[in-house]
């Protein structure tokens, strides 16, 4: 290696310091003092990344030394799972191999590391997504070692930490991939404030100016936020020092990703979001015999200071979350007539939701992590479940991931009076599933709490469950509208394939003997265009469609056929190459291995505007932060960044994602606006004369509903830009009596 790719002094002084911060955040640490190991581990990594930089420059090696740091200091995991994160990068990205770090280090690092390097890498077939068969390799790695996973997430957080180096599409895939994906994970395994800071940064740089106009309000509201902590604190320390409670007590102020998230769940602006702080008390029990009892005599002497709301007890002592976090959650009204959240844990409870599942292992004494069972250890089964049941669509398998990562709990009661934990949300179809695969395909319905219910009948929390069963009962497409568990969905989904591959088969049948009828030969081509007729993906869903007899083929098809192949898909990236600004000279390639070139920025101007599809999803407009997605035929759906379904679509697909740029002028979209406000005399009046007469805009919808002195209305509108619905909001915002106004997200 050439001198010119090594390092300068100061670089090799930045590397030795880093090292030397993680050997001193891990002899702070519980664990066993193994230094030798962690610096033989930090030798061999900065020798095999020698001279290597990354995208922003610095050395290489920094990268893993920040993983180790994250694993050692804000995960708590010890000597192996730092060297393991040292080492992550050296079988990927080095000519060493998982057989020369098993001679070095032993096999338990080798097995970590070589867990670590088949997430990373792989190669997948035609219409698999790579981002979603390597989180399913990821998923697959906790059944030999669950700190591979925990590692990953290190990784992660310290790529979204550094994100700004990358190219802006790169930036939207890796935050999209992380939101849906990785903070829910992180979130599963009880990282909660992992979770927190990932989803912030995802925020940061999906929507920057949303980011900033939130934070700049936290910080304007800061010290009013720090008059009102001190205000409401001052009688509770007085309280808790009486009764001679060892604790600490700090303020927690909402993180930016929640408040805008409860922003636009429940059309809100930020003044209108009441919990931005909240109070959390941590203390240490006289015994751990104790420490539940001590956590509600905390909660009592809280509710003889200020009054408590009578629906936002949350009791995660006695009832833990699936990921192991408890705390007693209470909101109390201040004497200033807001409504303040108290969140009391211990110190173990506070370490644990911090930590996660790595504290668990901490606090059971002389375990180690394979012994520790938690209702996690069932969420893992779960995940197993789906594993071994093979999704055919990478989005399935990650809607169905998804399903069982970020929810909340409900607890259900066998008629034996076992409990069971479920997601909120779940239904009589879902628990039968629970139970057995047979009582979920057979389920008809059940007595909850001794009442006859459907299968559709939302569980809550408490209920006593009896399944009913039937052998005539069959599984139907419908049912999926019912199931939200991971599980329940994926044994429907399993059986109704079942039933498809039937049905293919006889549509291929009938397929042939069209072709041998009319003396016909079909090319992918012709295919493609056959489905396209008839608005489906792929030739199977066509094969399927025959069977059930939902198409029957004719003159339509025969044409397609006779006719010349298609070569509108290779056309359209000619024209795409040709029409880039930024990049006239490439041609785009034939992308028929699935894998398509999106290295270009899209130009929407006015004359190709038709070409495109505006998603309904979240109709963007010009001005709007959006993105393109192309699917395999070649077309081009335009997504707002924000938009689930582009978050979905950029975590499992995110190579057929395009960076985009508006060059519109006189075009016309789609928009709705959200109003609330007291009901009066006249203000209707006052939104036509706004939207019709002053703004000059063309008004297609005005929903207006009045309910005990309020009123809600929706307006659909007709827009040029982000701009036009910018100044129609301000000025519905001046009329008397409109407390809000909001776009509303379709």
């Amino acid at each position: 290696m050439s001198e010119d790719n090594l390092f300068s002094p100061d670089e090799e002084r930045l590397i030795d310091e880093a090292f030397q911060h993680l050997i001193d955040s891990y002899l702070q640490t519980k664990h066993r003092k193994k230094v030798e190991i962690i610096t033989k581990a930090f030798q061999f990594a900065r020798q095999a990344h020698r001279g290597v930089r990354r995208h922003s420059g610095e050395p290489y090696i920094m990268h893993p030394l920040a993983v180790a740091q994250i694993v050692c200091s804000e995960i708590g995991l010890g000597s192996t799972s730092i060297c393991s994160a040292l080492l992550h990068d050296v079988v990927e990205d080095t000519d060493y191999t998982t057989d020369d770090i098993k001679n070095v280090f032993g096999p338990k690092i080798a097995q970590i590391v070589d867990g670590l390097t088949k997430i990373a890498g792989g190669i997948f077939g035609d219409k698999a997504s790579a981002q979603a068969e390597n989180f399913k390799k990821l998923l697959l790695t906790m059944n030999d070692d669950i700190r591979v996973i925990l590692i990953k997430i290190a990784d992660r957080l310290h790529n979204m930490r550094t994100l700004e180096s990358m190219q802006p599409r790169k930036q939207y895939k890796i935050a999209g991939e992380t939101l849906y994906i990785y903070a829910p994970l992180a979130y599963r395994l009880g990282l909660n404030k992992i979770k927190s800071e990932l989803e912030d940064l995802i925020f940061k740089y999906e929507h920057p100016a949303e980011y900033k106009d939130i934070q700049e309000k936290l910080n304007f509201s800061r010290e009013e936020l720090n008059n009102i902590y001190e205000d409401f604190t001052s009688p509770i320390t007085e309280k808790l020092d009486e009764l001679g409670v060892k604790y600490n007590m700090f303020g927690r102020i909402k993180s930016p990703f929640s408040i805008w998230k409860k922003m636009n769940k429940n059309n809100l602006t930020f003044d209108e979001v009441y919990d931005i702080l909240a109070v959390r008390i941590v203390f240490d029990p006289s015994s751990p015999e104790k420490e539940q009892s001590e956590c509600f005599d905390i909660y009592l002497a809280l509710t003889k200071i200020y009054k408590s709301h009578p629906d936002r007890l949350r009791d995660w002592v006695t009832h833990p979350k699936a990921n192991g976090y408890q705390a007693l959650h209470v909101t109390l009204m201040s004497n200033t007539g807001q409504w303040v959240e108290v969140q009391i844990r211990s110190r173990r409870m506070n370490d644990i939701a911090e930590q996660g599942i790595a504290a668990h292992w901490k606090y059971k004494e002389g375990s180690t992590y394979e012994e520790d069972e938690t209702e996690l250890t069932h969420w893992l089964e779960t995940i197993k479940e789906i594993l071994e049941d093979p999704q055919p669509d990478s989005m399935d398998f990650l809607d169905t991931i998804k399903l069982n990562l970020y929810s909340s709990e409900i607890f259900i009661f066998t008629p034996k009076g076992e409990l069971r934990t479920m997601p909120q949300g779940s239904t009589v179809l879902d628990f039968a599933f629970t139970i057995h695969t047979y009582m979920g395909t057979n389920c008809i319905g059940a007595k909850v709490n001794h009442k006859l219910e459907a299968i559709n009948y939302e569980l809550k929390s408490g209920d006593q469950v009896e399944i009913l069963t039937s052998k005539s009962q069959k599984v139907s497409p419908e049912w999926l509208d019912f199931a939200t568990t991971a599980k329940a969905r994926g044994k429907i989904k399993q059986m109704l394939r079942k039933e498809e591959r039937a049905n293919q088969k006889f549509g291929e049948a009938i397929f042939h003997e069209f072709l041998e009828n009319e003396d016909l030969e079909v090319d992918s081509a012709k295919m493609e265009r056959i489905c396209r007729l008839h608005g489906l993906n792929s030739r199977d869903e066509l094969m399927i469609a025959l069977g059930q007899k939902k198409i029957i083929l004719g003159d339509a098809e025969r044409n397609i056929i006779k006719g010349e192949a298609d070569s509108w898909y290779k056309r359209f990236w000619s024209t795409f190459s040709s029409s880039s600004s930024k990049d006239k000279d490439k041609k785009a390639e034939d992308t028929s291995s699935g894998d398509i070139d999106v290295k270009r920025t899209l130009i929407i101007n006015d004359v190709d505007m038709h070409k495109y599809t505006f998603a309904d999803c979240c109709n963007p407009v010009p001005g709007d932060s959006v993105l393109g997605f192309v699917d395999e035929n070649g077309h081009i759906t335009i997504h707002k960044r924000k938009c689930d379904v582009a978050n979905k679509l950029k975590s499992a697909k995110g190579n057929h994602i395009l960076t985009v740029e508006w060059q519109i002028e006189n075009s016309l979209f789609p928009v709705s606006i959200y109003m609330k406000g007291l009901d009066s005399i006249g203000t209707l009046g006052k939104i036509t004369e706004i939207i019709s007469q002053k703004m000059n805009v063309n008004m297609n919808k005005l929903v207006i509903e009045s309910k005990e002195g309020l009123f809600e209305g929706t307006i659909s509108v007709m827009v040029h830009s982000l701009n036009d619905v910018t100044k129609i909001q301000k000025e519905l915002k001046k009329i008397k009596n409109i407390t809000t106004v909001v776009r509303k997200e379709e």
